[in-house]
């Protein structure tokens, strides 16, 4: 009897541990990059703000043009994307449960997000932080000329928290008031109810282009008061897409402090090693093996998208509606906190 339940037990433990493997092979059945290549497209998570579709339905922004760029080095073509938008709640689920391939949707990176949630933080897209919007008549042009006045804010949001504890450390007795929606914030601001409504600095200039009846009516003030670094979030546990994604992101920007851009990317090509630019691109592109990437990523992924200037410019600098300043996202060889993980 003895021998028989131990057989049992065997029986019962060995079937728990093919039950087991079973699901983690079905929930990790090759990487990344591999189902990648076989669908035929890179499936991104998105979100309006740094992404939108356009008049004709394309997509377009930031976050879009990251994935457009990842889909070109990986792919060929930054057409083979395919654009799930979510909502903040579903966003993190769906890059969990495998819907996803990457998620970029101005999502800020955190301890929590990084070490809890089965995720990775890529590299950092927008540095961004929670800012303040008034009208452009109240002649206020720093934050600290908000003392004792009316902000609005929407409540239950670390952005409430952080409109708190920055009047009170600043002494400035700012008369939050929280509204429940986002919506009803932003319209009793644009009503004259508050002098200012804070928010993340992105979102103040999304809702200063879609919600105000003049734009030019309202500026967002240069003063931050928190850490907000927005960038793209792949699954952990897959070291190859997670470096294909971060060095693509990387060569996007190292490509704008060397001065290579879309318009001169064919010459530079043809360079060979006659420059700093040419021996880079050609180095680089070579890589691509080592990466799971066909040489000629770099080269693909600049064409489709651009530098990282251009791609914040088009989206959110002085050539699109937006109109955000560089500041913190400049090139660290201009004052700002980008540069690119040295490539040799």
């Amino acid at each position: 009897m003895f021998y028989k339940n131990e057989v049992l037990r065997l029986v019962i433990s060995l079937s728990m541990v093919v039950v087991t493997m079973g699901t983690a092979l079905k929930a990790h059945a090759g990487s990344t990059l591999e189902n990648i290549k076989l669908r035929g497209e890179v499936r991104c998570g998105v979100n309006a703000g740094f992404s939108a579709k356009n008049s004709v339905g394309k997509w377009v922004g930031l976050d879009v043009d990251i994935c457009r760029a990842l889909a070109a080095a990986v792919l060929g073509s930054d057409q083979k994307v395919k654009y799930l938008p979510l909502s903040a709640t579903q966003r993190l689920a769906a890059l969990q449960n495998d819907d996803i391939d990457v998620l970029s949707r101005n999502t800020t990176f955190t301890l929590t997000r990084d070490a809890s949630l089965g995720l990775r933080q890529t590299v950092v897209t927008y540095y961004d932080g929670q800012g303040f919007m008034v009208p452009v008549k109240s002649k206020i042009v720093r934050a600290a000329q908000l003392k004792g006045k009316v902000v609005c804010v929407q409540a239950g949001t670390t952005s409430e928290k952080n409109l708190l504890d920055f009047s009170r450390t600043q002494g400035l007795s700012i008369q939050a008031t929280p509204f429940e929606k986002l919506e009803a914030a932003t319209g009793n601001y644009f009503l004259g109810q508050c002098a200012a409504f804070t928010a993340d600095a992105s979102t103040l200039a999304s809702t200063r282009t879609s919600n105000a009846i003049n734009p030019a009516e309202h500026q967002i003030l240069p003063d931050l008061i928190s850490k907000e670094p927005l960038g793209p979030l792949v699954r952990r546990g897959d070291e190859e897409w997670f470096n294909a994604v971060r060095w693509v992101i990387s060569s996007l920007i190292e490509a704008e402090e060397l001065g290579i851009t879309q318009a001169n990317l064919e010459q530079v090509k043809a360079g060979g090693n006659a420059t700093t630019r040419s021996r880079w691109l050609a180095s680089t592109s070579a890589t691509g093996p080592a990466l799971g990437l066909s040489p000629g990523w770099t080269y693909r992924a600049l064409l489709a998208a651009g530098n990282y200037g251009e791609i914040f410019n088009r989206n959110l600098g002085d050539k699109s509606p937006l109109q955000l300043p560089r500041g913190l996202n400049n090139l660290w060889s201009q004052g700002g906190l980008q540069y690119a993980i040295p490539f040799f």
